[in-house]
């Protein structure tokens, strides 16, 4: 019984995707192509790039049409020195597996080898470049995705990126009580150890210095 997928079906699924993605949305200007690992097997993966407002709409298509059924990872990053088009992006991972909602005391055994089409496992990374400004945002896909509900509180409160639609939004890593409009990610923050005095170092009365103020680690 074959425990993994040939190359081949690696390679045909990801192609599929790939294309029905650009029949789709490619007049919309969103990419997707097929990018294949450098490491262990090599297998191909999706990449997918588009705008905020394309985001939804992708997701969508992914869940409903594609059955990818997990997200594993969403997470931004802020580009002060950016450019217009590109001052925050967001990234997201995402996979189809052929095991879902498995009993308790049960178990799904596949042969990979026999798998095709939409059973087939599949990895998709998405970029969503937004523009520079002071109001990073992109829609949530919380409801399409149960682990998009922590990766998007996590990317909200570090980053500071919103996810518009998201319900029960709140800090997960940083205080309950930090200041409206601190994100530790964000590049005007500057870590102590090269001699700065930031809000996170003191989480507890935000003006406290720390006892090593000035050492450079």
């Amino acid at each position: 019984m074959g425990m993994t997928i040939s190359k081949e079906q690696n390679t045909t699924a990801v192609s599929a995707v790939v294309k029905s993605l650009s029949d789709r949305f490619g007049d919309a200007g969103i990419t997707a192509e097929a990018i294949a690992h450098k490491s262990g097997k090599c297998f191909d993966f999706v990449r997918i790039i588009c705008l905020p407002d394309q985001w939804r709409a992708v997701a969508k298509w992914l869940h409903s049409e594609a059955n990818v059924n997990h997200c594993s990872m969403i997470t931004g990053t802020h580009f002060p020195e950016g450019t217009t088009e590109r001052g925050w992006e967001v990234a997201i991972h995402l996979h189809r597996w052929p095991i879902v909602n498995v009993e308790p005391h049960t178990m799904t055994v596949h042969d990979a080898s026999k798998l095709s089409g939409n059973d087939v496992p599949l990895e998709i990374e998405v970029f969503v470049p937004i523009q520079s400004g002071d109001s990073p945002s992109i829609p949530s896909v919380q409801d399409l995705w149960v682990g998009a509900d922590w990766n998007e509180k996590e990317t909200w409160d570090l980053v500071g990126i919103d996810f518009d639609g998201h319900i029960n939004m709140h800090r997960v890593l940083n205080p309950h009580d930090s200041p409206i409009g601190f994100h530790p990610l964000q590049r005007q923050h500057k870590i102590r150890y090269h001699d700065f005095n930031e809000m996170y170092d003191d989480p507890q009365g935000f003006g406290r210095k720390p006892v090593d103020e000035g050492r450079v680690k």
